[in-house]
């Protein structure tokens, strides 16, 4: 193993064959989002730059990179679901982040069904363990350092409804590993998906 560095700045460019950012920032969690505009035509896509951000409320997240037809929809109802992404709907949800045109509607084009939610209009993946139903609170344009703004939105919205299938509860406890969701990485086709094997505990240290 060297201990050689290989550095750059991001703005001169990276000179590798693929940025590494991704790759390196992985692997991640990815955000299945469904939504519907005003006259609610359907839309479901992957993104890749999603997280958890609170406890209580429960606040979740995602990057739009561009200006994409979720956020479109979710500027025009305020609401969105997160869908589970597990290894059984890899192909589905690879399917779902197709470039197509708005009025296409991505639960068909995956062969998806769409079931009704219990507090926001936009239905949610039937086929999926776990959802959260969902109600923006922030949308925020990204900025660079110097302040300009760059053609990127974070989607924050609080999760008003969870929606989990009950063979994941464990003597009441989620069971992680048995819902095998995949996470994004690197390069333009890389996936994980998590299992049993991956687990390893550490408990906080008490001082």
């Amino acid at each position: 193993m060297s201990d050689q560095i290989y550095s750059y700045e991001p703005a001169k460019g990276h000179g590798l064959p693929h940025d590494p950012f991704n790759a390196i920032v992985g692997p991640r969690p990815i955000g299945w989002i469904s939504s519907q505009d005003a006259q609610g035509v359907l839309n479901l896509a992957p993104y890749s730059f999603f997280n958890a951000f609170n406890y209580v409320p429960p606040i979740i997240g995602f990057s739009s990179v561009g200006r994409k037809d979720s956020l479109n929809n979710i500027e025009q109802t305020g609401e969105f679901v997160w869908n589970l992404a597990t290894r059984s709907l890899a192909e589905p949800m690879n399917l779902s982040c197709a470039a197509v045109a708005a009025e296409v509607d991505e639960f068909q084009l995956a062969g998806l069904t769409p079931l009704p939610s219990q507090v926001v209009a936009v239905p949610r993946v039937k086929e999926t363990p776990v959802s959260f139903e969902c109600k923006v609170t922030q949308i925020v344009q990204l900025k660079r350092a110097d302040q300009e703004r760059v053609p990127s939105w974070l989607i924050l919205g609080e999760v008003v409804m969870v929606h989990i299938a009950e063979w994941l509860l464990k003597d009441g406890i989620y069971d992680t590993a048995a819902a095998e969701p995949i996470l994004r990485g690197g390069g333009p086709a890389d996936y994980f998906q998590l299992g049993p094997e991956a687990l390893f505990r550490m408990n906080r240290p008490k001082i």
